[in-house]
């Protein structure tokens, strides 16, 4: 098996930088501090994992001081997400790690049912997949895996609609790749996902919309 690279796409937990679509039902600094929560997760459920290395790409680099606050694990990788949209961003660290030698588990934060054996379930489909994805119940997707490198997913896809998790599965279908499609989850972006936090981080599911 190749070597697993598991990248975590993650904004600092800045009030009023992360989270924001949270805000109207958390405040600035509840969303920051769910941002926070969520970030500690995934890093977490990533270092368990015991994949490979576990890079979080971040915004904005680590050398800005909006990190400085932070206590985060020791034992990862660190890298810029840089410029350009979602799909930019993603095929950037995508191809990094493929040029690498590696293959390459693409998640965020939003997702916090994402655990060690989704991750393992992801990666072992790469074995005999050319590709591995984790769809959302809002028609995104909260993981993709990748051993070989194609633009077409990441471009002009129209990031943050219900068409993203097709729309990439099509593009996959026209460069003849076979993809692993792992159990759909959700991902916790609006006030009406609080919902779907784990029942021990103590927020109220009852306080959101539904």
């Amino acid at each position: 098996m190749m070597p697993v690279r598991i990248v975590i796409f993650a904004k600092s937990p800045v009030a009023g930088f992360a989270k924001t679509r949270l805000i109207p039902a958390l405040g600035a600094h509840g969303a920051a501090q769910l941002a926070l929560r969520m970030l500690q997760h995934t890093l977490a459920t990533a270092l368990e994992s015991k994949l490979g290395t576990v890079e979080l790409c971040a915004a904005p680099d680590r050398s800005d001081p909006a990190w400085l606050p932070f206590d985060l694990p020791k034992n990862i990788a660190w890298s810029a997400q840089g410029k350009g949209d979602l799909g930019a961003r993603m095929a950037r660290a995508a191809l990094r790690a493929i040029d690498g030698g590696e293959s390459v588990i693409l998640i965020g934060t939003d997702c916090p049912a994402i655990s060690p054996s989704v991750l393992h379930k992801a990666a072992n489909a790469l074995q005999d997949h050319d590709a591995s994805i984790c769809p959302t119940f809002d028609g995104g997707y909260s993981l993709l895996g990748l051993k070989h490198f194609h633009a077409s997913l990441f471009d002009n896809i129209a990031w943050s609609t219900s068409a993203v998790a097709h729309e990439t599965l099509a593009r996959m279908a026209q460069i003849s790749w076979q993809a692993k499609v792992l159990p759909t989850l959700h991902d916790v972006d609006e006030p009406a996902d609080i919902r779907w936090l784990p029942p021990d981080w103590g927020y109220n599911a009852a306080a959101a919309p539904a």
